[in-house]
């Protein structure tokens, strides 16, 4: 049969693009070009935009991809990759360009990444430190200049903290990444780095509150965040082995809680938890920072399925819509599993919506509009990332009609004690949090 003309433009344009990518760097002008090349032969579900500039003016270039890939759609959770962070860490940074082509090439020709895309908004930012990347002159192993900004910052100490006060002036990339947060609703997570081969997770810095007397700081989801961990690492072709880079460190099962592993202030991914209500692991994916660009290629085979599946964890757990009198959305409502209380209170966003990473289970979900009566309901979560959805469960206010004031959370400390870290929750939750705590123990 004859194929029809416009196939064979499709045709052509998929094969244009694919073969222009190579498994070799991309340096800044090559990764504008294909970034750009890519969206101009799939418009219909990639949108390519800059998120801001660095130090020296390069543009911070994110790619989304999905069915509605310019701007969030109710129902579909955000996600996001993010790489070369450290300027010098860099197979991140070519593994996510090769994620570009294989989604791309892949949607509505592979039914897994058609139902991925098509039900959910995934973001790729191929470099966080374009500057740095640029001033690496000397491929390293080890260790570069190039790691920092061109300021000299460690953009990975740069965030704000939330067990200590950070001093670090707030970069423009760091800054960028803030905002972006901000204004998406990004519900998972990961950051590409390299130097270890380890799946790393959230808290990456402590107190006595979150455990950190005994060499672990745990977070209230610390279970979801070691399913996530370890997602990736026995999907990778050896990083669930466990074998460190040398002979003195070794990760077993391939993860390491964060602060387990070495305390580091002012970290991205514990922003990301607490600020920006989205789950985010570190991901170390080569004992060499800056390998030799014949090695890439095995790179991208080592962790192609495990980006895949991690990607797919987006869908855990239960998501809806916070709604009030005639239907109207309730922003700002605090919606959290009861025993899983944030001390930055888990918020619906301009369309009442929340997504909360569960495993399966049973829970008791507690939505909270300020001001009024808590609704608490109890949902029975499977396991749904095979199905692209998490649990639908939507709590209805009739007496609402106005919108919330948000809640307090402010950019200061909130693990100083436990007294301050309560005060950053609404009356109602404090009470129903003291009263899990007295629950606890009389038990």
């Amino acid at each position: 049969m004859r194929a029809a003309a416009g196939d064979v433009a499709g045709i052509l344009c998929l094969f244009s693009v694919a073969a222009a990518l190579d498994f070799k760097y991309h340096h800044a002008e090559e990764l504008e070009a294909y970034l750009k090349e890519v969206h101009a032969a799939y418009p219909s579900f990639t949108h390519l935009h800059s998120i801001g500039r660095s130090v020296e003016g390069r543009d911070l270039w994110v790619l989304v991809l999905g069915r509605f890939p310019t701007h969030h759609k109710i129902g579909i959770p955000e996600f996001k990759y993010v790489a070369n962070m450290h300027g010098d860490e860099t197979v991140g940074r070519e593994i996510l360009l090769h994620l570009i082509d294989f989604l791309v090439t892949s949607y509505r020709r592979d039914p897994v990444i058609t139902r991925l895309l098509n039900n959910t908004r995934i973001h790729i930012m191929p470099t966080m430190n374009p500057d740095g990347f640029e001033a690496t002159k000397v491929p390293d192993c080890y260790y570069t200049p190039g790691r920092y900004n061109k300021n000299g910052e460690d953009l990975n100490r740069n965030f704000p903290d939330a067990f200590e006060s950070n001093n670090a002036s707030i970069q423009p990339e760091t800054q960028a990444v803030m905002d972006w947060i901000k204004n998406e609703t990004f519900v998972l997570s990961a950051n590409l780095h390299g130097g270890a081969l380890v799946a790393s997770y959230t808290f990456d810095n402590g107190n006595s509150v979150t455990g950190s007397l005994k060499g672990y700081s745990r977070s209230p989801d610390d279970d979801v965040f070691i399913h996530l961990a370890k997602t990736y690492s026995f999907n990778h072709a050896s990083m669930y082995k466990g074998i460190g880079c040398d002979n003195r460190q070794t990760f077993p099962e391939g993860i390491t809680n964060g602060y387990s592993w070495y305390q580091l202030e002012g970290g991205m991914q514990d922003y990301n938890y607490i600020w920006g209500q989205c789950f985010e692991i570190t991901l170390e994916l080569s004992c060499c920072k800056y390998p030799p660009a014949n090695q890439l290629e095995k790179f991208w085979r080592d962790n192609k399925a495990a980006l895949i599946e991690y990607m797919k964890q987006v869908h855990l757990g239960v998501k809806g819509q916070v709604t009030g009198k005639n239907g109207t959305p309730i922003p700002n409502a605090i919606v959290e599993a009861k025993g899983r209380a944030h001390v930055c209170p888990y918020r619906t966003n301009q369309q009442g919506e929340y997504f909360l990473l569960l495993l399966p289970g049973t829970y008791v979900i507690n939505a909270t509009v300020p001001g009024f009566k808590s609704m608490l309901k109890t949902v029975e979560i499977p396991d749904n990332t095979g199905n692209f959805s998490a649990l639908k469960q939507d709590f209805f206010f009739s007496e609402v009609s106005i919108k919330p004031e948000v809640p307090s959370c402010p950019k200061i400390p909130l693990y100083q004690e436990l007294d301050r870290a309560s005060a950053a929750v609404k009356p109602t939750l404090h009470i129903l949090g003291l009263m899990t705590v007295m629950l606890v123990i009389f038990k």
